[in-house]
């Protein structure tokens, strides 16, 4: 015997009303099976001990008033299901609500029944049902736990991996994750699958959020020299390969450093490796030897922070031809770039450790490391791609797709 639409709801009302299917089927004349059949094929709840649907959005348990700012109500829901029954569109439906189109829309593919059918009891048991809370955790079971837990131990960051992910698995959505669902199974170790210890391996090395609205300020006032507000205007907007921004990473008491250089374009960076100290005529000498077989395209200016160790800069820009632009006191933000790099390079050279311990191969392997990491700035290609796109296409367009 073939039913109509009406008789499947009728049934579903009794059921999401709490009267066990077998009753509900025997009530309109339709056998069991059938009824259970009905019942699954419309992707319905589960039933509380096989009988009666679970009451989590039962009249009189949720609050009906909806309209805009709230979720849909029972009564709105109803409408929907009516006027659907009528043809109507999604636009007209939006209008008799006072609704945007797209909540109709929204909630006709997230709550109609597996069958295409859309009834209001049910889907409102099942957007109750969606609503609640604890929602399990996203990274529980997830099928790159392995991957992620990998990826944090080689530094990277979560933002990193969450971009990747989406970059790597476009159409699966069960492999991506947010970077903020990472960070909360960090920092909150009853949230995940995670290691315990893995927020150890983060740039900040921090075990909590840091506050907002605190400001890091280091360095002292120095005489005038070439400030960043002369520096070439093609600097800023990154049009032209060749600027650079630099700093120094400092070890426990500040009794160590590595010197850190990195092209505002492509990102690339390299490392001076200053095992002794870190003096002005130290670090002038680093830096000229790791930058004197760039190409003159590749040395347009340097930025850097008003600090004593680059006293030599006139010799820098003499040997290099190398203007050095320095800038506003107490204004590590004007380095934006390198104040980035040094936070990623952390994850190898920690804050409060003695920094001379590193070799001159140490800074070369990390240097690589980082150089082969993809950048979400660069659309996922790695610094060394680009500098070598850069150097194969010298008049090419630009490397970088954003500041």
């Amino acid at each position: 015997m073939v039913y109509g639409l009406s008789v499947r709801r009728a049934l579903f009302d009794l059921v999401w009303g709490g009267v066990p299917v077998e009753t509900a089927a025997r009530r309109l004349g339709v056998s069991r099976n059938t009824g259970h059949n009905w019942w699954y094929q419309a992707g319905a709840m589960t039933l509380t001990q096989g009988h009666g649907a679970t009451g989590l959005a039962r009249p009189g348990k949720t609050d009906s008033s909806g309209g805009r700012g709230h979720r849909l109500s029972l009564d709105e829901r109803i409408v929907i299901m009516r006027l659907r029954d009528q043809k109507m569109s999604m636009a007209d439906i939006g209008r008799a609500l006072d609704r945007d189109r797209s909540v109709v829309k929204r909630e006709i593919d997230r709550n109609a029944n597996a069958d295409g059918d859309y009834h209001a009891g049910m889907a409102h048991a099942r957007a109750a049902e969606r609503a609640c809370r604890p929602k399990p955790f996203r990274l529980a079971d997830h099928p790159m736990a392995a991957e992620i837990t990998d990826w944090l131990d080689q530094g990277w960051s979560p933002k990193l991996i969450s971009t990747w992910l989406a970059h790597s698995f476009p159409d699966d959505r069960l492999r991506q994750v947010s970077h903020e669902t990472i960070y909360q199974c960090l920092y909150v170790q009853t949230r995940g699958t995670l290691r315990a210890d893995l927020w150890q391996q983060l740039s900040t090395k921090r075990s909590a959020r840091k506050p907002r609205g605190r400001v890091e300020r280091r360095g002292a006032h120095y005489g005038e020299a070439f400030t960043i507000a002369q520096r070439p205007p093609q600097a800023d907007d990154r049009s032209v390969p060749g600027h650079w921004e630099g700093d120094l990473i400092l070890g426990t008491g500040c009794q160590s450093a590595i010197g850190t250089l990195v092209e505002r374009t492509t990102r690339f960076t390299l490392l001076l490796h200053l095992p002794n100290d870190h003096t002005a005529e130290t670090v002038a000498k680093a830096m000229i030897e790791a930058m004197k077989d760039l190409p003159e395209q590749l040395r347009q200016s340097l930025t850097w922070d008003r600090g004593s160790e680059l006293a030599k800069y006139k010799d820098i820009h003499m040997a290099l031809g190398l203007p050095v632009y320095f800038c506003d006191p107490h204004s590590p933000w004007q380095r934006p770039t390198n104040e980035n790099t040094n936070r990623l390079l952390r994850f190898w050279f920690e804050k409060g450790t003695d920094l001379s311990i590193h070799t001159a191969a140490d800074l070369r392997r990390v240097q690589n490391m980082i150089n082969s990491r993809p950048r979400p700035v660069l659309k996922l290609q790695t610094p060394a791609q680009c500098l070598a796109t850069l150097l194969e296409h010298p008049n090419g367009p630009e490397v970088a797709p954003a500041p």
